[in-house]
């Protein structure tokens, strides 16, 4: 168990992990054992919160997918795990640092407003609701769907800070926005579609 993450707010745990020098890579399996003995809710906002905004490419590729992994087991109320072949999968320490200094700023004004607070919302059994919401979330943002990872990441990272403080309120807003990204994204993929169908009944004629 890392004693330092636990001491540490999230912010610092991912800045000294971008500051280290003996690092020339950084890997999901890095960010596993540093935030080990910490909630799901960390690791879910780790993965999440980068999909909101621009990044380097090949980025969500690395975060993305982990995002159903650890959501499923918040719903099933397991300890954080994933697979061998995702926790080798790395990034440069230089692309990660550039990462923790976009995430840094929102993470540290987050974590001034974040307190216990509704807590029943945080909690199991309604733990396990959010750990369902968020793994839909992440099939969505996995999608290669126009505007389909902003909302979906922005509300998954919301859920999760709740979720990691106990602040029920948060967890409130973060639902809010998955409800909200729900009929964005629905109406996107209806677009999508009809565009097609469109596009094929010009080609048949």
């Amino acid at each position: 168990m890392n004693v330092t993450s636990r001491r540490l707010p999230l912010s610092e745990v991912l800045r000294e992990i971008s500051d280290d020098p003996s690092r020339e890579r950084v890997s999901i399996g890095d960010l596993l054992l540093a935030l080990g003995d910490r909630a799901l809710g960390a690791l879910l906002f780790t993965f999440a919160f980068p999909n909101i905004l621009p990044v380097p490419p090949g980025t969500s590729a690395v975060l993305g997918a982990p995002l159903i992994f650890l959501a499923a087991q918040l719903t099933l109320g397991r300890k954080p795990w994933l697979p061998a072949i995702m926790t080798r999968r790395s990034m440069s320490r230089e692309d990660f640092h550039t990462l923790v200094l976009r995430i840094g700023p929102w993470l540290e004004r987050a974590e001034r407003l974040l307190r216990p607070r509704a807590s029943a919302l945080a909690l199991p059994p309604m733990e396990y609701v959010v750990g369902l919401v968020c793994l839909l979330l992440a099939a969505v943002l996995v999608l290669p769907i126009p505007l389909g990872n902003m909302l979906p990441a922005l509300a998954i990272s919301l859920m999760a800070l709740g979720v990691l403080e106990r602040d029920g309120l948060w967890v409130l807003a973060g639902l809010i926005v998955a409800a909200i990204s729900t009929v964005v994204v629905s109406g996107v993929v209806f677009a999508m579609i009809k565009t097609t169908i469109f596009l094929f009944t010009q080609v048949l004629q």
